[in-house]
């Protein structure tokens, strides 16, 4: 039988292959994680500053012409109302709606 009250030595015990294999596998996967996120970050679309300042003085110019108050800016879901006018419905390949 083997005996469970074995002494243990400190220089002897180590996690062994096992061990190795899974912080190998823990390190490929973060690997794989990061290069994922950064793909996935760098298909983000957001505005820039300088796109947003154009957009609030191109509506204060508009507004100034117009005698109106100014327009809130588009912001990054907003659609102008000619392209929403625009926009049609989707049609399947025999040209009925969807």
């Amino acid at each position: 039988m083997f005996p469970l009250a074995m002494p243990l030595n400190d220089d002897t015990v180590t996690p062994g292959f096992l061990g190795f294999g899974v912080f190998l596998a823990l390190v490929v996967a973060l690997v794989f994680l990061i290069r994922s996120m950064n793909k996935q970050i760098g298909r983000i679309q957001a505005p820039r500053e300088a796109d947003l300042k154009q957009q609030e003085w191109e509506a204060a110019q508009a507004a100034k012409s117009d005698g109106k108050p100014a327009a809130k800016p588009a912001t990054r879901g907003d659609a102008t109302p000619a392209a929403k006018a625009d926009a049609k419905p989707a049609e399947k390949e025999n040209g009925a709606p969807a």
